[in-house]
C-alpha cells in the first residue's frame, strides 16, 4: 500500500479556478486590505479558465530557484478573489491561508456528499500543508518524490519579506613508617636476597608514588584532619571522600588490633618458653592484647603531647634496635654459627641470592611483606594536629618511605649476605675433612645438608637458618634481648599510631555529615577538640578483634583497606591533572599524573595479588558505600576535581558538538519555558519537563521587568538565580534558570529567544502558558503575547502553549507579588527579605513553597484557588488510563507527533494511549487513515486509534459563531463609522483592532476554529492531554486581537490543551 497522495491530476483532489479575475474591491473594502501572497507568479497573473474539474494551478518555479532541487515537487495553491459579488457565498470567501473558487459550489459527479467544498477539501485548500510522508522522505528517495512543505518564513512572515525571500539570497610522618619490620623476617621473607629487594623495591615504588601523590594534595591548599579521608574527598567529592573515608578510619581501627595482637604473641611466646603461662596461648594473647590497648588508650585519650611522647621513647627504642642489628652482622661469635651464622661472606650471599620459595610463590612472599609498608600515612591521618601539615605531610612521608626502604633493603642484603638458609643448631654438625660437602657454611667447618627439605615437599627437620628461625635477627643481634624490644617497640608505635589516626577520621566523617547515624562520635572535648567517642569507638572495635586472636583472615582485608585509600590519592592526583581546575596549584611540583595512574593502578593490583577474594570484598564495600553516598546527595560543595572535570567535558563535549551538521535522528525538543519564578506555574514545569527529562534542555525563562529610569537589583536576580536553581535540583527538575530584566516583557524574552544556552546546547522551542485573562486585563498585553510568539517564529523556533480551565499561574496563592506586566506569562517573586540567606543551602522560603504552597495553613482557600492548586499538581501525579489525543491537523515537521510520543514513554503516562486526529475529504477516509498509519509505522510510534474527521470544514453551529462574535465585538475598528484618515490613524496607534477587511478576509478560517472546538469536544473531552496543531497567524496581516479569539476559542472548555506548531523542519525520520 503506498502512502502517497494520489498525483495532481487526480479527479477528486482538484479545484479549478474562477472564470475571471477581474473584479476589484469597494472603496471601503480596500482599506487596510491584507494583500495575499501571490503564488501563481511573481506578476500575480491571471489564472485560466477551465471547463474541467476543479485542480491546484501549476506554480512556475521562482527565478533562482527554477530548476533547484529544493523547488522540485513543491506544488502552490493559487489564491483568488470572487469576480462578482455574486460568484460565491459570503461565508466561502477568500480568506489569508485558504483558496476557494466558485466552482467549489457546484456538484460534480464524483462527489460523494451534496456539501461540497467545506467536505472535500480540508488540508487541500489551505498553503499550510497536511501530514504528509511525502515530506519525510530523503532527496533521492527510491520509493516517492520528495515533497517540500511551506517553510515557516512562507506561512508566517510579513508579505513583504515573503516577496523579497523569493529572490534573494538570504601531609608529620617525622617518625617514619615503624611497622612491625622484625616480624616481616619471620614470614619466610628473605627466600631470595635478590627477589627480596625487587619485593622491597616494589614496595617501595608503590608507596613512593602514592607518597608524592599525597604530598601534592596536601599542599594544594590548607589541609584539615582527617588524614587520607579528606585528601580524598576534597579532591574526588564526597562520593568517593564518604566510602573510603569509612573503611579507612574502621581499617585504622581493627589495625590497633592487629599490632597489639602481635605484640601479644611476642609476649606470650617469651611466657610459654619460661614456662609461665597463665592460660592457654589464645586466651593469653587475649588478656595481654586487652591490658596493653586499655593502657593505649589512656595514651591517646590523656592528649596529643602525651602520644608524641610515647612515640618519641619507643622510636629511640626502635632505633637502638635497628643499630644493634647492625653492628651484629659485623661481629662473627662462634657460639652463634651452629644457628647459621657466619657474618658477611660472598659465598653465602651468592648462594641466597637465588630463589628457594619452599611451597611459596613471589606474590605469596609479596603479600606477607607489603603490610610493613602501609604506614605512609600515619603522619597524614593526624594532620590536625600539625603545626604545619603542608610541610610535614610531604617532608614526613618522603623521608619516611627513604629510611624505611633503605632500612628493608639493608636487613635484606645483610641477613642474605651473613646467614645460611638452614642451620641445624648443633655442633656436632661440623664437617670431616675429605667429605662430599658444597654448601657456603662447608668452608666455614659446617655441613648442614641434612637440612635440605625433601623434594616437593618443601618442609625441612632444621629448626635455625634464615629459612627457619623466626627470630634470626636476635641471633644475629649484637645483644639479643634489644631486638626483642624493637619488636615491641614497633607493634606498640604502629597501634598507638592507628589508635589517634581512626578517630581523627571518625571525627572528620562526622563533622561533614556524610553518614548521619554516627555523627555522635564527631563531638570533639577539650582545648584540642580530642574525639574522646571516637577513641571509645576505635577501642570498642580493636577490642572485639582482639578476642578473635586470628589475624590471618582480618590481615589482608587491613591491607587491602589501606590500597583502596592509596589507590584512590593516586587517582585523585591524576583526576584533578586531567581536569586541568585552575584551582589544582599544589606547592609540591614533584609528581606526573600519568605516574599517579600508575600508581593507582599497580595499588589495585597489588591488592589482588594479596589476596583477591578480600580485594573483591573490598570494591563491593567501596562501591556500596559510593552508591548509598551518591544517592543520598550531601550538601556540600568542596570544589572537587570531579566538578572541574565534568565542566572540562561539558565544555569539551559543547565545542565539538558545534562542528557537527544537525541531523533529524538527533533531534531532542530543546525548551525555553516561560515559567517565571519556576516555582510559580509547576504544571507548565512538570509537562514540559516530562517530555525533556533526560532527552532535551528545559530553560525556566524568567523576565524581571525594570523600567528605563530605575536601576536594577542586580544583587537581587544574582541571589534568585542561585536559589531557584537550586528549587528546581531540589525538585528533581532538570532544568536551567534564565532570569534576564528588560523594558518590558517582549524585549526581556527577546533577549532570551537570542541568548539562552550555549551551542547546540540552545532551545529551539518557546513554551508559554495560555493568557486566560486577555479579554479582562490591558488589551496591550494580548500585544505583547502574541508578539512573542511572532518573535519565536522568526528566530526560526517551534510554539507550545500549554492552557488549563483553571489557570497556571499560583503564584498569588504563595503570597508571591506578580510584578509582571502580563500574567500567566512571567512572574516576576520579591524576595529580598531573605536575599542574604545562606546559598549553600537551599532556603527555607523556597522549600516552604514546594511543600506547602498554600498561602497560609489558618487560612482555607476558596474553591477557585484550589481547583487551581490542585490542576497545578495534576503532571507531577501518575495519570490513570486514558489518551493522549493528537490532532495533527498540519505537517510543522513532526513536532506535534513527536512531543506526546515523548510523554507517552513516561512512567506516568505509560498508561495513556495515543489517538491520532487528522483532516480528511469524506470520500476518502479509509484512505487518509491507512496512509497516516503506515507514516506512523514508519516513525514507528505506537497509537491506538486513527480518526479522519472529514466534516472539519462543515459549517460550525451558530451558537459558537456568535460567541465568537461577542468575543472580538470589544475589539473591532469598525473603520466604516469614521474618516479613512482618523480610521487609519487609530489603527496605527492600536494595531491590535480588528478591521472589517480582516474579518471577511479570515472569516473561513475563524469559522474553522469554532468548528474544531465543536470537535474537540465530541471527541477529546475524556483524553487526559490533548495536543493539536496550533493555527499560524501571518505577522502584520492578522491582528493580535483575532489571532487571541482563535486561540481561545479553538481551546476553551477542554481538558488540559497543548497547541503545538514546529518550525517546519522535520524531526522525525522512517530512515536508519
Amino acid at each position: 500500500m503506498s502512502a502517497s497522495p494520489p498525483p495532481p491530476a487526480a479527479a477528486s483532489d482538484h479545484l479549478s479556478a474562477p472564470d475571471a479575475l477581474k473584479s476589484r474591491p469597494t472603496p471601503s473594502q480596500s482599506r487596510f486590505q491584507v494583500d495575499l501572497v501571490s503564488e501563481a507568479a511573481g506578476d500575480g497573473g491571471t489564472a485560466v479558465a477551465s471547463d474541467s474539474p476543479p485542480e491546484y494551478a501549476a506554480v512556475p518555479p521562482f527565478d533562482g530557484l527554477r530548476d533547484s532541487e529544493e523547488a522540485k515537487g513543491r506544488f502552490r495553491v493559487v489564491n483568488f478573489a470572487a469576480s462578482s459579488p455574486d460568484a460565491a457565498p459570503a461565508e466561502i470567501a477568500q480568506n489569508g491561508d485558504t483558496v476557494m473558487s466558485e466552482s467549489s459550489q457546484q456538484h460534480h459527479h464524483y462527489d460523494t456528499h451534496t456539501n461540497t467544498y467545506y467536505l472535500r477539501t480540508f488540508g487541500h485548500n489551505t498553503i499550510d500543508a497536511v501530514p504528509n510522508i511525502d515530506f519525510y522522505r530523503q532527496t533521492a528517495a527510491p520509493l516517492g518524490e520528495k515533497l517540500i512543505r511551506p517553510t515557516l518564513s512562507e506561512l508566517h512572515d510579513e508579505l513583504d519579506k515573503v516577496r523579497g525571500l523569493r529572490n534573494g539570497f538570504v601531609f608529620s610522618a617525622e617518625l617514619g613508617d615503624n611497622e612491625s619490620w622484625s616480624r616481616s623476617l619471620s614470614f619466610h621473607l628473605f627466600i631470595s636476597t635478590a627477589y627480596s629487594c625487587i619485593i622491597v623495591i616494589m614496595a617501595t615504588v608503590v608507596t613512593t608514588i602514592t607518597g608524592c601523590s599525597t604530598s601534592a594534595i596536601a599542599t594544594n591548599g590548607f589541609v584539615r584532619g582527617g588524614g587520607a579521608y579528606y585528601l580524598i574527598s576534597r579532591s574526588l567529592g564526597p562520593e568517593f571522600g564518604g566510602s573510603i573515608g569509612l573503611i579507612f578510619a574502621f581499617a585504622n581501627a581493627v589495625a590497633v588490633a592487629m599490632y597489639v595482637v602481635g605484640f601479644a604473641e611476642t609476649v606470650v611466646e617469651l611466657l610459654n618458653s619460661s614456662g609461665a603461662l597463665m592460660f592457654d596461648v589464645t586466651n593469653d594473647i587475649r588478656i595481654v592484647g586487652t591490658i596493653t590497648v586499655i593502657l593505649l588508650l589512656g595514651i591517646s585519650v590523656a592528649g596529643m603531647e602525651w602520644e608524641a611522647k610515647a612515640q618519641i621513647f619507643l622510636l629511640v627504642i626502635l632505633i637502638s634496635a635497628i643499630f644493634n642489628y647492625f653492628i651484629g652482622t659485623f661481629i662473627r661469635v662462634e657460639s652463634k654459627e651452629k644457628f647459621g651464622f657466619f657474618s658477611y661472606d660472598v659465598g653465602i650471599l651468592a648462594e641466597n641470592f637465588g630463589p628457594d620459595f619452599r611451597g611459596e610463590t613471589f606474590f605469596s612472599v609479596f603479600s606477607i611483606f607489603f603490610p610493613a609498608a602501609t604506614g605512609i600515612l600515619a603522619g597524614a591521618n593526624i594532620s590536625g594536629d600539625l603545626a604545619d601539615p603542608q610541610m610535614a605531610i610531604p617532608k614526613g612521608t618522603l623521608l619516611a618511605i627513604l629510611i624505611t626502604g633503605l632500612v628493608y633493603m639493608g636487613v635484606a642484603i645483610s641477613a642474605g649476605a651473613s646467614i645460611v638458609r638452614d642451620a641445624t643448631g648443633i655442633e656436632s654438625n661440623m664437617t670431616i675433612n675429605g667429605s662430599n660437602c658444597t654448601d657456603a657454611a662447608c668452608k666455614f667447618g659446617y655441613d648442614f645438608t641434612s637440612c635440605r627439605p625433601a623434594a616437593g615437599s618443601g618442609k625441612t627437620a632444621c629448626e635455625f637458618g634464615l629459612h627457619n628461625d623466626f627470630q634470626v635477627m636476635s641471633v644475629v643481634s649484637g645483644f639479643g634481648p634489644l631486638i626483642t624490644a624493637g619488636v615491641f617497640s614497633a607493634t606498640l608505635s604502629s597501634a598507638l599510631a592507628s589508635l589517634v589516626s581512626a578517630p581523627k577520621v571518625f571525627q572528620a566523617l562526622c563533622k561533614d555529615n556524610i553518614y548521619p547515624g554516627i555523627g555522635v562520635f564527631g563531638k570533639g572535648y577539650g582545648k584540642n577538640n580530642e574525639p574522646l567517642r571516637g577513641y571509645l569507638l576505635t577501642f570498642g572495635i580493636a577490642l572485639a578483634f582482639i578476642v578473635i586472636a586470628e589475624l590471618n583472615v582480618i590481615a589482608p582485608i587491613i591491607s587491602n583497606f589501606f590500597l583502596a585509600s592509596y589507590a584512590l590519592i593516586n587517582f585523585s592526583v591524576f583526576h584533578a591533572s586531567l581536569a586541568n581546575s585552575p584551582g589544582w596549584r599544589p606547592s609540591f611540583k614533584y609528581y606526573n599524573m600519568w605516574v599517579s595512574l600508575a600508581g593507582a593502578i599497580l595499588c589495585c593490583v597489588v591488592m589482588f595479588i594479596i589476596n583477591w577474594w578480600a580485594a573483591l570484598l573490598t570494591n563491593v564495600i567501596v562501591l556500596s558505600l559510593y552508591i548509598y553516598v551518591s544517592y543520598k546527595k550531601p550538601d556540600v560543595n568542596w570544589g572537587s576535581s570531579t566538578q572541574a572535570l565534568t565542566y572540562h567535558q561539558a565544555l569539551t563535549h559543547s565545542l565539538q558538538l558545534c562542528g557537527v551538521a544537525d541531523h533529524i535522528k538527533t533531534y531532542r525538543p530543546q525548551c525555553l519555558v516561560m515559567t517565571g519564578a519556576p516555582n510559580s506555574r509547576p504544571a507548565l514545569l512538570h509537562l514540559v519537563h516530562a517530555f525533556t527529562k533526560n532527552v532535551g534542555l528545559m530553560v525556566c525563562g524568567h523576565v524581571r521587568i525594570v523600567s528605563s529610569s530605575r536601576r536594577p537589583n542586580f544583587k537581587e536576580l544574582n541571589s534568585d538565580m542561585v536559589r531557584y536553581q537550586r528549587w528546581l535540583l531540589h525538585n528533581n527538575s532538570k532544568a536551567f534558570y534564565t532570569p534576564v530584566v528588560g523594558e518590558d516583557l517582549r524585549q526581556g524574552t527577546q533577549y532570551l529567544l537570542q541568548a539562552a544556552g550555549l551551542g547546540r546546547l540552545r532551545p529551539n522551542t518557546l513554551v508559554l502558558g495560555f493568557k486566560n485573562d486577555w479579554r479582562i486585563g490591558d488589551i496591550k498585553d494580548v500585544e505583547t503575547y502574541i508578539n512573542l510568539m511572532h518573535d519565536a517564529f522568526d528566530f526560526q523556533y517551534g510554539v507550545v502553549i500549554l492552557r488549563l480551565r483553571e489557570g497556571l499561574d499560583i503564584s498569588h496563592i504563595q503570597g508571591q507579588d506578580d510584578s509582571s506586566a502580563v500574567k500567566d506569562v512571567v512572574v516576576s517573586i520579591d524576595m529580598s527579605k531573605d536575599s542574604d540567606a545562606d546559598s549553600s543551602k537551599p532556603s527555607s522560603k523556597a522549600t516552604s513553597v514546594q511543600n506547602s504552597p498554600a498561602r497560609s495553613p489558618a487560612l482555607p482557600l476558596n474553591v477557585a484557588d484550589q481547583r487551581l492548586l490542585d490542576a497545578s499538581q495534576q503532571f507531577q501525579q501518575k495519570q490513570g488510563k486514558g489518551t493522549i489525543d493528537v490532532w495533527w491537523l498540519f505537517d510543522d515537521g513532526g513536532l506535534t507527533l513527536l512531543i506526546p510520543y515523548l510523554i507517552a514513554n513516561k512512567k506516568k503516562w505509560k498508561d495513556c494511549k495515543i489517538r491520532v486526529f487528522i483532516g480528511g475529504k469524506i470520500n476518502r477516509i479509509d484512505h487518509d487513515r491507512r496512509a497516516m498509519a503506515t507514516l506512523l509505522s514508519k516513525f514507528r510510534i505506537d497509537f491506538s486509534d486513527i480518526t479522519v474527521l472529514g466534516d472539519i470544514n462543515t459549517k460550525p453551529k451558530s451558537e459558537g459563531l456568535t460567541e465568537f462574535a461577542q468575543m472580538i465585538e470589544p475589539y473591532k475598528l469598525r473603520e466604516d463609522d469614521m474618516e479613512q484618515e482618523a480610521a487609519e490613524k487609530l489603527k496605527s496607534e492600536e494595531p491590535w483592532r480588528i478591521t472589517d477587511n480582516e474579518l471577511e478576509l479570515y472569516k473561513a478560517k475563524s469559522n474553522r476554529q469554532v468548528r474544531l472546538n465543536e470537535l474537540l469536544k465530541e471527541h477529546s473531552s475524556t483524553a487526559n492531554l490533548i495536543v493539536m496543531s496550533m493555527p499560524l497567524a501571518r505577522k502584520g496581516a492578522v491582528s493580535s486581537a483575532l489571532y487571541m479569539a482563535w486561540l481561545d476559542t479553538l481551546s476553551k472548555d477542554l481538558p488540559p490543551i497543548l497547541l503545538v506548531r514546529g518550525n517546519h523542519q522535520s524531526v522525525l525520520t522512517f530512515y536508519s
